[in-house]
């Protein structure tokens, strides 16, 4: 499979995931609504790894990356279920846009990756100003708005921390059966939860809600998974987080177009700082480079 156009799956994926996971939880409950999405996520894995004859390594390295990435997908999809019941799904991959800055802070302490040069430093500064006017439309919102932020702030804190792991682990083992583990670790902890803390099988499930659920178990959890995983293999953690410098702006549109979600001021001052300091947190040495290089130059002249 080619590394870009995975690549490009992934953001195409990652720019429609926030309105449906807000979608597929009205009627149903958001317990319901990701433990289903999983369930048939994990069944299509299967079949896949069925149909394509790929084998599910059981050594192991291949059953800590099982644990590691269920753990973290069990973790930051609870998390953003919950917390995206209670702020609009464009804010929800605004938030989601800290990842490469957290990702790379991880991956700086615990990989050895990458290094906390003045440029990263404050691109991790203008994220934190960003957020802080987030913050400040939560608060205008309510306090449900503030928690729903806080969740999707842990959510970004767990998938960070697992893909710096998986990457720590290093296991040689196809993305189909990363995906295929992780989600069989964590779709009995989803089902299990559910039955404890729901009230049953909902009795209003509607048809955007189906659809929603439909569709992430498909793309937003088997084939977004495998994608993601398989680009992973490819290039560095902090690297592949830069999709979500995309895909604030993409889920913002299609929110507000789909959804008629509001867009409230704070959330494009707090966009807008969020993507200026991921540009400088991952090109901030490069530009400085050529600037001054384009200076040098034209004093010589």
């Amino acid at each position: 499979m080619s590394v870009p156009a995975a690549y490009l799956g992934v953001i195409l994926i990652w720019s429609t995931t926030p309105l449906a996971i807000k979608w597929s939880s009205e009627g149903p409950g958001f317990l319901f609504g990701v433990s289903s999405r999983m369930v048939i996520g994990v069944v299509l894995c299967m079949l896949l790894m069925l149909t394509m004859r790929v084998r599910l390594p059981w050594h192991k390295e291949a059953l800590l990356t099982y644990i590691v990435a269920g753990a973290g997908v069990f973790g930051a999809m609870t998390c953003v279920y919950w917390g995206a019941q209670y702020i609009p799904s464009g804010m929800v991959s605004v938030l989601f846009g800290l990842t490469p800055i957290v990702t790379g802070a991880f991956a700086a302490l615990w990989i050895s990756e990458t290094s906390f040069t003045p440029a990263k430093i404050c691109g991790m500064l203008a994220g934190l100003l960003g957020l802080i006017f987030i913050f400040g439309t939560g608060v205008e919102l309510g306090a449900r708005s503030v928690f729903g932020i806080l969740a999707v702030l842990a959510s970004v804190v767990i998938h960070s921390l697992s893909a710096v792991w998986v990457k720590r682990i290093g296991a040689q083992i196809p993305a189909m059966a990363t995906t295929t583990g992780a989600l069989l670790f964590a779709v009995p902890f989803y089902i299990v939860t559910w039955l404890i803390f729901d009230n049953g099988w909902p009795t209003q499930t509607p048809a955007h809600a189906v659809v929603s659920i439909i569709y992430l178990g498909i793309f937003g959890s088997a084939l977004g998974f495998m994608l993601y995983y398989y680009a992973l293999k490819h290039i560095e953690a902090g690297r592949m987080a830069l999709v979500t410098l995309i895909t604030p702006v993409t889920a913002l549109m299609i929110g507000t177009w789909l959804n008629n979600e509001a867009l409230h001021s704070n959330v494009i001052i707090g966009t807008v700082l969020i993507l200026s300091g991921l540009l400088f947190y991952e090109w901030g040495n490069i530009i400085a480079r050529k600037l001054n290089t384009v200076i040098t130059t034209a004093k010589m002249q």
